[in-house]
Formats: C-alpha cells, structure tokens, sequence
C-alpha cells in the first residue's frame, strides 16, 4: 500500500515538475494550482462518462484532487472559448501574471503527451468546438 502511495505522489509530483518546465515556472505550488483549475475546467464541461475516462488517467493523488468537488450530476455549460478561459483564470484568483490560453494549452498537451493518441481523442471530441484547437493538433 504505501508503495502505490508513493508511486502515486511520485507521478504527481512529475505531472507538476514537468509542467513546471513546459512553463518554465519555477514555483510549484502555483503550477499546481494552474493544472486544477484547468483539470476542473476540463472536467465540467465533459459528460460525465469522458470525465470518468479522463480522470482515470491521472496519478491516484491527483485523481483525488481532479474529483475534488465534482457534481457528476451538473454539467457546465461551456458557452464559449472565453467562459472556459475565465473558469481557468479564476481557478488561479484572477491572477494577471498567468494568461488562461497559454495555461490550457500547456496543461492539454502535456495530458496528450501521457496519453496514447487514441486515449485522447474521445475527450477532445467530446468538448464543445470552441476548445478543440486549445488541444495540441
């Protein structure tokens, strides 16, 4: 048990670093933030079955953090590009260094990087349109 455990804060730990590095941002605790705020995001404007998928990709410890606060029975709807930006900017209080677009991108590439193609395409599917092209192509 507490070898999965370690594990699993390991490759939170690498989820965060790596991020860190794609950023080039050198404090983690507000790359942390970054990647739940955009996980959240990401996360609402699934249906509740891509959001499942999505959040058994994830390290055990940041699934948890990933599942934090969820309504499986709301579904967010995300109306435009910028209601999905504004969500990702407030889970970082508004803060005017951090440009919501650039966050989202980096955080979606980097889960398209852990993942297999295929893993990724159903999700990025099932998003409205307005946030495909915040995917890598």
């Amino acid at each position: 048990m507490s070898h999965d455990l370690n594990q699993s804060l390991q490759a939170t730990q690498n989820w965060i670093g790596d991020l860190a590095r794609r950023l080039r941002w050198h404090d983690r605790e507000r790359v942390y933030q970054l990647l739940i705020a955009v996980l959240h995001a990401l996360r609402d404007c699934l249906d509740r079955d891509q959001a499942v998928y999505m959040g058994a990709q994830l390290p055990a410890v940041l699934r948890g953090f990933y599942y934090e606060g969820w309504r499986p029975d709301r579904r967010a709807i995300t109306r435009n590009r910028n209601s999905f930006l504004d969500r990702v900017h407030d889970g970082v209080h508004r803060d005017p260094a951090v440009d919501p677009e650039e966050v989202a991108r980096s955080v979606l590439a980097q889960f398209a990087d852990r993942l297999r193609a295929v893993g990724v395409e159903d999700p990025k599917a099932s998003v409205p349109r307005v946030l495909h092209n915040l995917w890598p192509a």
